[in-house]
């Protein structure tokens, strides 16, 4: 399944929306991803390994479940979550892209994507129902996602 979708950060047209800045926003992606706990509702327990200005490896417990992770950065523009093969789990992937298609005009592109399988057409039929239900889910997450953001900063938590 591959899936992405865009969420605006700043929008000048609406008074509404406090702006974030590049920085802020970029701080708060690299927060999800080191201390996910803050955006994770149903997330035990995260533990951070190898960890550089480059990437970290991370475990995170759900109950009984463990998945094994790396997220890896592209400073100011780019986290990449990848998900290898493990236990029932595919391999997978979510890149997290900042889009400034001009000045403090900020968009976030979430992109996800894991291993296709080749089912039978009644095998299919189910999975494209559990896949459009797993593409709400992430939008929901992602939505999720920039207002803890929104939150931090305006706790000053982010610079």
């Amino acid at each position: 399944m591959k899936f992405n979708h865009l969420i605006a950060i700043n929008d000048p047209l609406n008074p509404l929306i406090d702006p974030l800045t590049h920085e802020q926003l970029w701080r708060g992606l690299v927060m999800r991803a080191e201390q996910p706990m803050l955006f994770v509702e149903h997330l035990d327990d995260c533990r951070l390994s190898d960890q550089s200005a480059q990437s970290v490896t991370r475990e995170l417990r759900y109950g009984k479940v463990v998945i094994r992770d790396i997220v890896s950065y592209l400073p100011q523009l780019q986290v990449r979550y990848q998900v290898p093969k493990q236990q029932d789990l595919k391999a997978s992937s979510l890149v997290m892209t900042i889009e400034e298609p001009q000045p403090d005009l900020l968009f976030v592109r979430f992109e996800y994507e894991d291993e296709a399988v080749e089912l039978q057409p009644a095998a299919q039929a189910e999975q494209d129902f559990y896949d459009d239900f797993r593409r709400s889910a992430y939008q929901e997450a992602d939505i999720d996602t920039i207002r803890v953001i929104r939150e931090l900063a305006a706790e000053g938590k982010l610079g």
